[in-house]
């Protein structure tokens, strides 16, 4: 809701000596030679397929920015199309991982999906809204420039839309919770299958709803999807536990909710009581963490030789990707486990629950930390 590969420079040799003039027989024989020399020189094959086309990698996932429409004051949409590798067969209400090189450091985070994977186009799209404690949103939103080249991670996440779609759906958003909902809507209407929706949408003021103007037009094309828009400034938050006011039949529908961490505890509290928590599909955007304890400590990185000395907030993750080594990622959520690796000495703390791992137990790098000085098998 930083990262690695550091690739070796091109070293070329010269075997030259400057007090020696030769003079070549065969000028195709020493053409042929001075091509060996540069096609052997210490570069990987992945920097010979960036030097062709940046979006061509064999080790990672990459894109380029190719718009950035703006969609309120503080939200912008980003259009990427992604390189060699990655699979448009995603499922709609899915996120990715983005990664953006500022100031000499690559910054990721996670981002919903709001393009539709049937649509049949070879790009993507994303919608970032700037947040006050978030650098690289706001970057996103008021920095970067088309034609960047960001790093991918592949398309994940379980709140997603089953095709065929349920008969009768309930969404309930709030903010930017809306963004894999749009996924789903321009899918649902890709796939004509809107039937019966009703979507609960919050937001501080009209000026404030992200994909206004087409949520509107959605209402007005069909009829099976009945839009009702909630400024909270003016009308206060949505109470669930009035629900029945809203919706008459919300036991019966399947529901996806995405917004506050607040109005998704509080659906889950209304759904359990009702009997019903298999109905209810919620995503979270952040990971609730716990209060950090301790000092952090010294975390050394076995087989790269490296060390880095971390907080205790700080992520193993993050402590790595500082320090220069490869580490392995998905979500950095602490959803996916694509981050374990061996703790081999020491303790680190999970940073979601403050439990403490020790020696010869695996952990997820994104959302643990050092407690005192450690060993990782990476």
């Amino acid at each position: 809701m930083t990262k690695r590969i550091f690739r070796p420079s091109a070293q070329v040799v010269d075997t030259r000596r400057s007090t020696v003039r030769r003079t070549y027989r065969h000028p195709g024989r020493h053409a042929l030679r001075k091509l060996a020399t540069r096609i052997t020189t210490p570069l990987l094959p992945d920097d010979y397929l960036h030097l062709v086309n940046p979006l061509w990698s064999a080790r990672e996932l990459r894109g380029r920015i190719v718009e950035v429409r703006r969609e309120t004051e503080d939200s912008a949409t980003l259009v990427i199309k992604p390189g060699w590798g990655f699979s448009f067969d995603y499922q709609p209400g899915q996120y990715i991982g983005i990664g953006l090189l500022v100031d000499g450091r690559w910054r990721w985070r996670s981002y919903s999906l709001t393009s539709s994977p049937v649509t049949g186009e070879r790009t993507v799209t994303v919608t970032v809204k700037a947040m006050p404690e978030g650098f690289l949103s706001t970057h996103l939103v008021a920095g970067v420039a088309p034609g960047t080249i960001v790093r991918l991670a592949a398309p994940q996440g379980n709140f997603v839309l089953p095709d065929p779609a349920p008969p009768t759906v309930l969404f309930i958003t709030a903010g930017s919770g809306v963004t894999p909902v749009m996924s789903m809507l321009r899918t649902l209407v890709r796939r004509n299958q809107i039937t019966d929706v009703i979507h609960l949408h919050s937001s501080p003021t009209a000026a404030d709803v992200l994909f206004g103007a087409e949520l509107d037009r959605l209402a007005q094309d069909h009829a099976g999807y009945q839009l009702r828009l909630r400024t909270t400034r003016s009308h206060g938050r949505l109470d669930l536990n009035r629900l029945d006011a809203e919706v008459p039949d919300w036991r019966e529908r399947q529901t996806w909710a995405c917004g506050p961490e607040g109005m998704l505890n509080a659906a889950e509290r209304v759904w359990s009581a009702a009997g019903i928590g298999e109905r209810l599909h919620l995503e979270r955007f952040a990971v609730s963490r716990a209060a950090p304890a301790g000092v952090g400590g010294t975390v050394t990185f076995a087989k790269s030789g490296k060390t880095a000395v971390a907080d205790a907030a700080t992520s193993l993750m993050d402590a790595g990707e500082r320090a220069g080594v490869q580490m392995p990622f998905g979500c950095r959520m602490g959803i996916c486990q694509s981050c374990v690796v061996s703790l081999v000495d020491g303790h680190v703390r999970d940073l979601r629950t403050g439990v403490e791992h020790e020696p010869g137990t695996r952990v997820q790098t994104c959302i643990s930390a050092a407690s005192g000085d450690c060993v990782l098998e990476i």
